[in-house]
């Protein structure tokens, strides 16, 4: 009298025993090993070349994002139909008192002029505001590296970039020229304005475009300067949290100002930040192919494993194992390879964010070449911002692909009749 098989415990430690074995080749599976091995390798880089570019693409957008809208408020506020904005003033305190998410109302002027010196002449973007509003640009503010800020609305004097500084070869305390086509207006047109201005401050806001071509200016002497008498060109408004920055148009556009249009910085930047997005998908999309191609590798060289050791299954068959311990085995044989590569992947792809701009450091070192240059990229070091989210997600799609690719091979193996595999032994 026969009994029946019976399945042993899922997962148990004769399971694991057997998976384990089998991942370890001996010297007639060395071809077997090589294909487990190349294909732990597979997962390892695809996941941490992955979590690497994501990582960048984040730090990307961030570092942009806080510098561009740490130069610029989050909303415009400008009248429609007219140049002309005297009662800046009252619609701002009006903005500041009626809207609970702005904690600053700034008025601004702004011009194209030519900034001289006796080394070199460069064409510039004038900012006109006053010092309340250069404190409520922390990126501005915390990061003058020569001279200072206070008293900036009392002195006739401005303040440039490192990178213009550099470029006009001047320090604090120098003079420059500014010439702006805007002056005054004659019988005979209009005459460009020409003056000279002392350096009060150097500011580095590491983002090298705005650091050689912006130039800061008191708001009354921008007046003067761009014959605006007591006007302003915009508004520009500083809120809470730029995430939800619609809100906060609503509560602006809520107190009923008229003749007054918004723009908020999602607006003005959409495009800019609509190709940071679909690039970062796409280099996802393109990248997740190592993944998958490491996850084919599993499947060959499990196949080949499962056709290596049909002798050993038919064996363990007759003796008792059923289809689903057999299974299972190779279940856990392929898994491990990419389990393992994938949270091997993980910590490797997180330790090179951690020190990404010293191995490109190194690597421009090494190679005697400028990797990232600052005056293509804007920003002077390259960042890297690794998002929990995105990191698990690249570590559950590695993990299924892994899992569902060991099921054909694991379930060929459990369909191999014993009869036939002893046949020939």
């Amino acid at each position: 009298m026969t009994t029946a098989p019976v399945d042993t415990r899922p997962f148990s430690a004769f399971e694991w025993m057997l998976a384990l074995r089998y991942l370890r080749a001996r010297r007639k599976e060395g071809f077997i090993s090589v294909i487990a091995g190349f294909s732990f390798l597979g997962i390892l880089l695809g996941v941490a070349t992955l979590i690497i570019v994501m990582a960048v693409m984040n730090g990307f957008r961030k570092e942009l994002f806080n510098k561009i809208l740490g130069l610029d408020g989050h909303v415009v506020v400008y009248k429609v139909g007219t140049d002309d904005f005297p009662d800046y003033a009252d619609i701002a305190a009006r903005i500041q008192k009626g809207a609970p998410s702005v904690t600053h109302a700034v008025p601004l002027i702004e011009g194209q002029v030519v900034v001289s010196s006796p080394a070199q002449a460069l064409g510039a973007k004038v900012r006109g505001l006053g010092e309340n509003g250069l404190h409520a640009l922390p990126l501005i503010s915390k990061n003058v590296k020569f001279g200072t800020l206070e008293g900036f609305d009392k002195e006739e004097g401005i303040a440039i970039g490192v990178k213009l500084a550099q470029l006009l070869r001047i320090n604090v305390g120098d003079s420059v020229t500014l010439m702006s086509p805007r002056g005054a207006r004659t019988p005979f047109g209009n005459v460009p304005r020409i003056k000279a201005y002392k350096i009060l401050a150097l500011y580095e806001m590491g983002m090298s475009e705005f650091d050689r071509s912006i130039v800061f200016m008191p708001l009354a002497e921008a007046q003067r300067f761009f014959d605006r008498g007591k006007s302003v060109d915009v508004l520009e408004v500083i809120v809470k949290d730029p995430e939800n920055v619609g809100q906060s148009v609503a509560e602006m556009k809520a107190l009923g100002l008229s003749a007054m249009h918004y723009v908020d910085w999602r607006q003005r930047n959409q495009g800019f930040f609509s190709v940071l997005q679909v690039e970062r998908n796409m280099m996802f999309i393109i990248l997740s192919v190592i993944v998958l191609v490491a996850a084919f590798n599993i499947i060959s060289g499990l196949i080949m494993l499962v056709k290596d050791k049909g002798r050993e299954i038919g064996i363990l068959r007759t003796m008792g194992a059923t289809q689903g311990a057999i299974m299972r085995v190779f279940l856990i044989t392929g898994a491990s390879i990419g389990i393992v590569g994938t949270f091997a992947g993980c910590i490797l792809g997180i330790l090179f964010c951690w020190r990404i701009d010293e191995i490109r450091q190194f690597v421009a070192w090494l190679t005697d070449t400028r990797l990232f240059p600052e005056e293509v990229y804007y920003l002077t070091r390259l960042p890297a911002d690794v998002d929990v989210q995105t990191t698990v997600m690249i570590i559950v799609m590695a993990l299924i692909l892994s899992v569902l690719a060991t099921l054909y091979p694991s379930w060929r193996a459990s369909r191999l009749d014993p009869v036939e595999a002893l046949r020939y032994e």
